[in-house]
Parts: structure tokens; C-alpha cells; sequence
């Protein structure tokens, strides 16, 4: 039979190549997988249905769903009028950049809008579990969260959505904000976030204290922005590692962009990379094309957790960004100087089993039991589809397909 649209409780999935080459067939019950068997061979007894959905998908290459670890749902022009980019003054200067934004914003089409434009994006080319972060700060208040709760709770059936309260503005630098963060977890953020503690509020300790002080009072996990470079850089880093091994948070923090890691000596690199693995801490990289990037095989080899994310999508910082984090580890690929089938396996990783890994997600991948979240593309195997990026893709939901060659098979009304 084709491809079915329609969830049913039990389904097989007939030759499938999983990522080792071989060929397989797996049964759907409930939307997890319950059975996987070698192509062709008798599934289980106990599997047996009547009339069941089969699809048969041809040979196609079967990987687990995206995960698009680092996007900023509130602030994306994608779908809205086009916005030329604003360069700054001097180089590139958060708080310019903040500025611009909030310019741009006043203009921008409604936020739902624009937050579900993204989402269908991202949807269409694979991403099916998602950590957004959304701007906290004394100019917009709560309002930013309030709209992308909404409308995570409206895609709750397509994608799982984890929400940081992200201080877009600082936080002892703007004050009221701290109030602010700790109301966004109230109303159902999962993660406290935090921007650049030295450069930005110029007070690396107390910026932490409040960060990890809200993360242990609400249970949540922490995502800290940190562009600063060099030693600067190198130096949040190992505080925020310090902070998660001695409140005991291995697995529920990370640090996105952590350019510093990118601009350091080897050495010094090798100590940061032991120190992040010890704590538990996770590295988010988009591997932007004009910064320097943490170096993901030497991370990756010291034990450290490192995933991907599309960061900003067509907005106030750059106007770049296409929600296909397949694209993304090809990107990361290219710039790491990957080219030996290992390596470009490993930027695969980074936007999958690794991204799950950083968001916690317990029932991911091809297995038995986890979600039937999942992507079947046209390549031989997983090097191929890093290099070549198929854009004829079908996008599966707990078993049921909802997107196909990058759209949507259906629309939610914002």
C-alpha cells in the first residue's frame, strides 16, 4: 500500500534500510515501535492483527527523527516581510543586535504567526522534538512566553517543544528580570537560560546565582548563551561546568555557541573538554560562518555531549536559516574539515541520538518501545545523506506521516 496519513493503532513498515545497511520491517502499535525483524522474516505471534496498515518503503534509508536543539520561536521573520540585514557599528555587539531586534519586532507580523510559520518549517524537513528559546526580559514582559506556550500546546501532537526563559537583555542588568524568569517557569518554561554573565552584566558570579538558583528551586535544566570569545569565554565555561558537578546536574545543562572553545589552544582545549565531560555538561553548536565554533571531533573524543541547532532563522541577527538540520550537520561537516564516512556519521550524530541525549529525550531512536518518530529519505546510507541532503523526504509521527519533500500534509490554524 502507499503512504497512509491516518493513524492507525497497529502498522508495519516493510523494508526499511536502517542505518547498518540492512533491511528490516518494524510494527507500529500505538505509535511506538513494538517490533523490529530482519525484511521478510515472520514478526512475532503476539504482533499478529487484523488488517493492518502496511506500507512498504521501498529500500528507503530510515534514521530517527531530527533534533533541532537551538531555535528562537518568538523572533523568526520566516513567512513575514522580508528584513534587510542591519550590520552593526563596530564588529558584532550583542547589545546592538538586541536593539535591532527589538526594532524589527515592532514591525513583525503577529508572533503565533510567525512561531508557527517556523515550526512547519522545521516539521517539514524532519525535526519532531525542538528546545526554543524565548526572549524574558523588562520590555516584553511575559508575552513572548505566553504566545509560544500556546502555541507549543497547538503542535503538541506534531513535535515535542522544550522552552528556556531566555534573558534576551541581561539579567542584573535589567532589572525586574530575574522576577520575570522565575514566572516563566511557573507558567511552564523547561529550562532557565542566561547571556554572556561577564561581557554582558559584567558579573559572571552573579549571573550564575541566579541562573542555576532558579534552575534547583523549579527542578528545570539550564542553556546558557555565551558568545565571548578566547579566554574570556574559557572562563564562564569552566564556571558553569563548576556549578552543574557541584549541584549535581549532569545531563541538565548546557552551553550554546561557546565560541571561546573555538579560539583557544589545544591544550587548554583538551582541559575544558575533560572538565565539561566530568560535569555533565552539553556543548550547542550551529557552526556560524563567522565566528570560530567549538571544535566538535576534539569535544565528541573527550566525552563532552555536543548538538546542533538552527539558532536564528531569518531574523535581527543574520538572514540566514532553513530548518533542515540535515543541511545543518552538513554544515557542520564541511566547516570541521569532515570527510571520512566516520566523520560525516558523527555530524549525523550531532543532530540526532546526540541532541536527544543533550534534551533528555527517553524514548528516542529506532527501537523497540521508543516513539516511531522518524525520517525516510532516498540515500544508500547516513554519509550519503550528510553529503547530499535529500530534500525527497517523509516525515513520520509516532508512526503516522505528516510532512513529505519539506511540507506539511496538513495545517494548523495559529
Amino acid at each position: 500500500m502507499g503512504e497512509q496519513t491516518i493513524l492507525s493503532e497497529q502498522t508495519i513498515f516493510r523494508n526499511a534500510k536502517l542505518a547498518d545497511g540492512s533491511l528490516a520491517d518494524f510494527f507500529v502499535t500505538g505509535g511506538r515501535f513494538s517490533a523490529i525483524a530482519p525484511a521478510g522474516k515472520a514478526l512475532p505471534s503476539d504482533h499478529a492483527t487484523i488488517d493492518p496498515i502496511i506500507i512498504d518503503l521501498g529500500g528507503q534509508l530510515v534514521v530517527p527523527a531530527f533534533v533541532e536543539g537551538h531555535i528562537h520561536l518568538d523572533t523568526s521573520f520566516y513567512g513575514d516581510a522580508w528584513r534587510p540585514h542591519i550590520p552593526c557599528t563596530n564588529g558584532f555587539d550583542v547589545r546592538e543586535r538586541v536593539a535591532f531586534q527589538a526594532q524589527n519586532l515592532a514591525a513583525a507580523a503577529p508572533m503565533a504567526d510567525r512561531a508557527k510559520n517556523q515550526l512547519e518549517l522545521c516539521i517539514g524537513h524532519g525535526s519532531l522534538a525542538m528546545r526554543s528559546h524565548v526572549m524574558v526580559d523588562s520590555s516584553v514582559g511575559l508575552k513572548h512566553v505566553e504566545t509560544i506556550l500556546a502555541v507549543r500546546e497547538k503542535y503538541r501532537d506534531l513535535i515535542d517543544i522544550q522552552l528556556v526563559a531566555f534573558p534576551q537583555s541581561g539579567i542584573l542588568s535589567s532589572p525586574g528580570t530575574a522576577e520575570l524568569l522565575d514566572e516563566a517557569l511557573k507558567l511552564g518554561c523547561d529550562l532557565v537560560g542566561g547571556l554572556d554573565p561577564a561581557s554582558f552584566d559584567r558579573d559572571v558570579k552573579g549571573h550564575l546565582d541566579v541562573v542555576f538558583a532558579l534552575a534547583r528551586k523549579h527542578g528545570a535544566g539550564v542553556d546558557i548563551h555565551l558568545h565571548d570569545g578566547g579566554t574570556l569565554g574559557l572562563f564562564q565555561v569552566e564556571e558553569i561546568a563548576g556549578r552543574a558537578k557541584a549541584l549535581g546536574m549532569a545531563g541538565h545543562v548546557a552551553v550554546s555557541h561557546a565560541y571561546g572553545l573555538g579560539d583557544i589552544p589545544a591544550d587548554a582545549l583538551k582541559k575544558a573538554g575533560a572538565r565539561l565531560a566530568a560535569a555533565g555538561v552539553a556543548i550547542m553548536t550551529n557552526a556560524p560562518g563567522n565566528h570560530a565554533f567549538p571544535p566538535v571531533a576534539a569535544l565528541r573524543q573527550a566525552g563532552v555531549t555536543v548538538f546542533s541547532g538552527s539558532d536564528n532563522i531569518r531574523d535581527s541577527w543574520w538572514p540566514y536559516g532553513d530548518g533542515d538540520m540535515l543541511n545543518r550537520a552538513n554544515m557542520i561537516g564541511y566547516r570541521s574539515g569532515f570527510y571520512e564516512d566516520h566523520e560525516l556519521a558523527a555530524a549525523f550524530d550531532v543532530v540526532t541520538h546526540a541532541g536527544a541525549k543533550a534534551l533528555g529525550l527517553e524514548d528516542y531512536g529506532i527501537a523497540v518501545g521508543a516513539s516511531a518518530d522518524f525520517v525516510a529519505m532516498r540515500a544508500q546510507h547516513v554519509p550519503e545523506a550528510v553529503v547530499a541532503v535529500p530534500k525527497d523526504r517523509t516525515v513520520y509521527r509516532r508512526g503516522r506521516a505528516v510532512a513529505k519533500d519539506g511540507r506539511m500534509m496538513g495545517i494548523i490554524q495559529a
